[in-house]
C-alpha cells in the first residue's frame, strides 16, 4: 500500500486489520484523517464513547497491544453500502488478554467511513458485557 488515496475503503480496512495484528499502532493511526472520529455507542460507564481527532484516537490506541494480544480476525465480512466511502463490517477479534493469558474473543460490527483514503468515522458496536467477564480486567486501560 503506497499511499492511502490509492486504495479502496475495503482495502484500507483490510490493511488496518493487518497493522493491528502486527501491533503497529503508529502505522494504524497514520491511516486516520486529522479530524477523524471514533465512537463506541455501547461503551459502559467510565469508558470513552467518542474520540475526536487523530491525536485522541492515538492516545486511546497506543496501549492496546499491552492489554490485548490480537491473533486473528476470523469471520470477517465487509459489506459495501450505497455510499462508496462507507462500509459495514462484521468480524471477530481473537487472541489473549496479555495480563492474564485469558482468551479474548470479541464480536464487532463497525460502520466505517473513508475520505481521501483515510478513516474519518468509525462507529464500533462491541459488546460491553464482555469486559466484565473473568480474566478481562482491563477496564479503564484504553483497550478493548
Amino acid at each position: 500500500m503506497t499511499t492511502p488515496t490509492d486504495t479502496s475503503p475495503e482495502q484500507l480496512y483490510r490493511h488496518s486489520l493487518r497493522l493491528l495484528l502486527e501491533k503497529d499502532i503508529p502505522a494504524w493511526i497514520a491511516l486516520w484523517a486529522e479530524d477523524g472520529v471514533m465512537e463506541f455507542p455501547f461503551a459502559p460507564p467510565g469508558w470513552p464513547d467518542r474520540l475526536e481527532g487523530r491525536e485522541a484516537i492515538a492516545a486511546y490506541m497506543r496501549p492496546y497491544p499491552d492489554h490485548i494480544d490480537l491473533r486473528d480476525f476470523p469471520d470477517l465480512r465487509i459489506h459495501r453500502t450505497t455510499d462508496p466511502e462507507t462500509l459495514v463490517v462484521e468480524m471477530r477479534g481473537v487472541g489473549r488478554v496479555t495480563g492474564t493469558g485469558a482468551p479474548f474473543d470479541m464480536t464487532y460490527i463497525a460502520v466505517v467511513s473513508v475520505r481521501d483514503g483515510r478513516f474519518v468515522s468509525y462507529r464500533d458496536y462491541w459488546n460491553p458485557l464482555a469486559v466484565q467477564a473473568p480474566g478481562l480486567d482491563f477496564a479503564g486501560s484504553g483497550a478493548r
